[in-house]
């Protein structure tokens, strides 16, 4: 294994490692893949105040995320497929959070299931659900979440329907992936992956499969997918949601003050500024541009938290010192998860926190509660106020 320093040298290993369909999977955006490549870049615009004489001793990056103790004010966002990355992934990388102190998010459409995860855990972990018609099977996964101990839910409002991926349509993208000649031929070059995958029987979407109904076996998955998203969704909605589960709730995908104010109604706890990764809306804002427009609409009011391009822990100060409470990775532990299991999610958690606590020490701070804008440079006519 070679030194490891930096998250692009796992992303590295992972592209090695891992097949192309599920690399491709996390490392992609929708349509032109505009917002995705900003996701990344707007940070880059941001720069940071150095200062110097400063008393650096005795630093700390503890926090708390909704009320919850945290090493870093940094949470493993939830990501579909993550056991096709690794083997028992979702386990692996809920082990790895819970080591170090940070909170994990099962997504709805893992491969492992929320009672596989709690079964390998001993803390909570938080549980992401997606807006679905049925009344039936979302209030059976709130109950299910509830009965694992899950002791957060994070509703994602953004995706009502599927942004189009040209990579995923082109691979064929599936949970377990479809044997053709053109995936056979590259699943046998990951030898590391596929020996993984030899190991464990959980290769389809846990969480789905003998919950839902009308879905018994992972063929009848795709059908039931494509018409259980609710495209009819409003606030309303939401506020049934709401009543299902009576633990902290955070509402994910939130990208306009407008949609800030709503959440706040309806009484989340939290919210996240996200655009899914790029995934959704190409040519929407960066996650960090749209960060103070809704900062400046809710105030305190609400706990603000940001996802979507963050790869260091440069990236989590910047979010940060703008006002945010906490920021989430996903591409970025994906990448350790797929380079090395357990160990590489926790690698990727060290660099992002070694990365936050230096930056931190050489812009004159020493309490990562205690950042503000002051440390920043941002360019005039960055933040997303356009009218």
């Amino acid at each position: 294994m070679p030194v490891i320093t930096e998250i692009d040298d796992l992303k590295r290993i992972y592209r090695r490692r891992v097949p192309k369909m599920f690399y491709d999977y996390t490392e992609s955006g929708s349509w032109s893949e505009q917002t995705f490549r900003n996701n990344v870049s707007d940070f880059n615009d941001i720069y940071l105040r150095q200062r110097v004489a400063t008393d650096m001793a005795g630093r700390s990056t503890a926090s708390t995320m909704i009320g919850q103790d945290v090493a870093m004010p940094v949470g493993l966002a939830p990501v579909g497929l993550t056991g096709m990355q690794h083997y028992d992934g979702e386990i692996k990388a809920a082990r790895a959070a819970e080591q170090f102190g940070v909170p994990y998010i099962l997504s709805t459409m893992s491969i492992c299931s929320i009672e596989d995860v709690a079964a390998n855990t001993d803390k909570p972990f938080w549980m992401q659900v997606y807006t679905l018609k049925d009344d039936d099977f979302m209030q059976r996964l709130f109950d299910r979440a509830k009965a694992a101990k899950c002791s957060a839910a994070v509703i994602t409002v953004d995706l009502q329907l599927l942004g189009q991926r040209h990579k995923d349509l082109k691979n064929g993208l599936s949970a377990p992936p479809k044997l053709t000649a053109k995936s056979v031929a590259n699943m046998m070059t990951k030898v590391h992956w596929g020996l993984g995958m030899l190991r464990t029987k959980r290769r389809f979407f846990g969480n789905i499969v003998g919950h839902a109904k009308g879905v018994s076996d992972p063929s009848s998955l795709g059908n039931w997918t494509n018409e259980s998203f609710d495209q009819s969704l409003d606030w309303d909605r939401i506020r049934q949601f709401r009543k299902m589960w009576d633990g902290p709730l955070i509402i994910k995908g939130i990208m306009d003050p407008r949609d800030a104010l709503e959440a706040l109604n309806v009484g989340a706890d939290a919210i996240i500024v996200s655009n899914h990764g790029g995934r959704q809306l190409d040519g929407a804002l960066s996650s960090i541009r749209a960060l103070p427009a809704i900062l400046d609409a809710v105030g305190d009011k609400i706990e603000v938290h940001l996802d979507s391009g963050i790869r260091s822990g440069q990236d989590v100060l910047k979010a940060l010192a703008m006002g945010a409470k906490g920021t989430y990775i996903g591409r970025a532990y994906v990448y350790g998860l797929g380079a090395n299991g357990q160990q590489g999610v926790s690698d990727a958690l060290k660099i992002i926190h070694k990365e936050l606590d230096l930056t931190m020490a050489l812009c004159g701070r020493r309490d990562v509660k205690g950042l503000d804008r002051d440390i920043l440079l941002v360019p005039e006519g960055f933040e997303g106020r356009w009218q």
